[in-house]
């Protein structure tokens, strides 16, 4: 059953990335749907390989960059953009390089909460913000990203083990991107009310 809904998830952010991509081509200047194609992306770096996850979150920075070009003040992205700093941190061994990353979402997070102070959202994702450099330190440490991201190679002969260290992984995974899986798709649930829904698949 998760794996129908993931599927599904899938489906529905591709279909939103299309759409945003297409609305661009119309209005390039509309910092909505730049948020929401960042969205989009970021929600779609998840079912990636750690490359190509990078890839895409940093993708995804862009848009969110260029949306506040348009419009500086725009809490939600800024607070999207949070989301992608730590996403990148999370996906970058190197503590040091990770420490960058970790700051600059922290500074999102903070204007983020400027722009808009009674947004529970915005605080709370300021205030774990602050323990994710922590938790980047032990799973790289015990090397269960990797593990997780399916990069690294199972040395585990017995199957029940294996089986056991996939679902242990499976779950590090949902941990780290737990709560950016939950805001991104709050953001991307308030900015894809408006696209129509995607037709339904051919039989």
């Amino acid at each position: 059953m998760e794996m129908q809904s993931d599927f599904d998830r899938l489906l529905f952010f591709e279909h939103a990335r299309k759409n945003a991509e297409s609305s661009y081509a119309k209005n390039p200047k509309d910092a909505d749907n730049l948020t929401r194609w960042g969205g989009a992306l970021l929600e779609l770096s998840q079912f990636q390989s750690v490359p190509e996850s990078k890839k895409m979150i940093l993708d995804a920075i862009s848009k969110l960059e260029e949306a506040l070009q348009v419009n500086p003040n725009k809490h939600d992205t800024l607070w999207c953009l949070g989301n992608a700093h730590t996403s990148l941190a999370f996906l970058t061994p190197d503590e040091d390089e990770a420490k960058v990353y970790f700051d600059r979402s922290a500074a999102y997070f903070q204007q983020a909460v400027d722009e808009e102070p009674s947004n529970e959202l915005y605080q709370k994702s300021l205030e774990v913000s602050s323990k994710a450099p922590e938790l980047h330190a032990e799973i790289h440490k015990s090397g269960s990203l990797q593990q997780a991201m399916g990069a690294g190679p199972s040395t585990s002969s017995s199957t029940k083990q294996q089986s056991a260290k996939k679902k242990k992984s499976s779950d590090l995974k949902y941990d780290v991107f737990g709560w950016i899986i939950l805001a991104v798709g709050i953001v991307a649930w308030m900015g894809f009310t408006r696209i129509p829904a995607p037709p339904p698949p051919s039989r």
